[in-house]
């Protein structure tokens, strides 16, 4: 199991990473003429680039290192430097930071995924709070960089206090046969997520007491899901959330049902990531980027300009379902194996 101080101190920073980059492209690079590209620019780097960059970060001996870099690099990224660089040295920051802080902890995860929730759950508060701090010109942009800094020392100190991994020590079968075509699911599923989180609206969405409380369903989403599937194993896990959630999402008109409907559909998210690395195991830093990577590709239509899709509560419901039966295909191939 990941030491608990450790698995602290990556939330901590996940949040802070997140706050800092949205802060920074908002506050430095948003009235820029060449803002839309350097946010294609900063995505691709900070998502898209995760996938070539597990594969020989997956290999370290110590992840730890490798997050701190990433925390280092967005903090560099504050100095006065030409947008689009400030761009990439921040998407290419948080890529490192995600690797380095994801591989420990599905390293440390085991059979369980509760560990994988609690890291992933801060970052969509951190991009709320930054989007909103960079829009807003407060609070002083040298805070970013000190808090960046501040926790890349802490989480080195820690990480010196455990044991090192050994290189290549995840030879064991996994347990969801398939191989790497059984990604395929798992790798839709994050790109309907990605495409969902991008496209959906509600109406009162605009009201911004409601706008925080579907923020923090998303965020206490993703960690209970990791605790959901410990309990209940992944298929039912998906089963139940999702099943709920697409019948909620009838309902997403109203504040109530729509704010469950995003709990409950953001609860998979750990369970991608867990299935991912058990498929396998011995490519853990490689399929953690594959689905960042699968993010990336949910961001890009809208970037693009295309239609979205039609803010109807049927097309969120009918979204989920297609989430769920993906997911089922996974779960049925480690039944069979059984």
């Amino acid at each position: 199991m990941i030491d608990k101080k450790l698995l602290a101190l990556y939330s901590a920073a996940h949040f802070w990473v997140d706050l800092s980059c949205a802060f920074l492209l908002f506050r430095t690079l948003r009235g820029e003429p060449a803002f839309s590209l350097c946010l294609l620019l900063y995505n691709f780097c900070a998502f898209a680039l995760q996938m070539p960059l597990g594969l020989p970060a997956g290999q370290l001996r110590r992840s730890g290192p490798l997050a701190a870099a990433g925390c280092t690099l967005i903090a560099l990224a504050c100095l006065s430097l030409p947008p689009v660089i400030t761009a990439v040295t921040a998407g290419v920051g948080n890529a490192l930071f995600h690797l380095g802080g994801g591989i420990d902890v599905l390293h440390g995860s085991g059979e369980r995924a509760a560990a994988l929730g609690i890291f992933v759950s801060p970052g969509a508060v951190g991009l709320y709070a930054g989007t909103l701090w960079g829009k807003a010109a407060v609070p002083p942009l040298f805070l970013a960089p000190l808090g960046l800094l501040t926790l890349a020392a802490a989480i080195l100190c820690q990480c010196r206090r455990q044991a090192v991994r050994p290189a290549g020590s995840e030879t064991e079968k996994p347990p969801i046969p398939g191989g790497y075509r059984a990604l395929l699911p798992l790798f839709l599923v994050v790109v309907l997520r990605s495409y969902m989180g991008m496209n959906q609206s509600f109406p009162w969405r605009s009201s911004k007491h409601w706008a925080l409380l579907l923020t923090l369903a998303l965020a206490l989403g993703k960690a209970a899901g990791g605790f959901v599937m410990d309990r209940l194993g992944p298929g039912r896990a998906s089963r139940w959330s999702l099943g709920a959630a697409a019948a909620l999402y009838l309902c997403s008109a109203l504040p109530l049902p729509g704010i469950l409907a995003v709990f409950l559909f953001n609860m998979t998210m750990p369970v991608t990531l867990w299935a991912a690395a058990r498929i396998v195991p011995a490519a853990k830093g490689f399929t953690f980027g594959l689905l960042t990577f699968a993010l990336f590709l949910g961001f890009l239509p809208s970037w693009l300009g295309w239609p979205g899709l039609p803010a109807a509560p049927w097309v969120y419901a009918a979204v989920t379902l297609a989430s769920l039966l993906l997911l089922q295909t996974v779960w049925r191939k480690e039944t069979a194996r059984c």
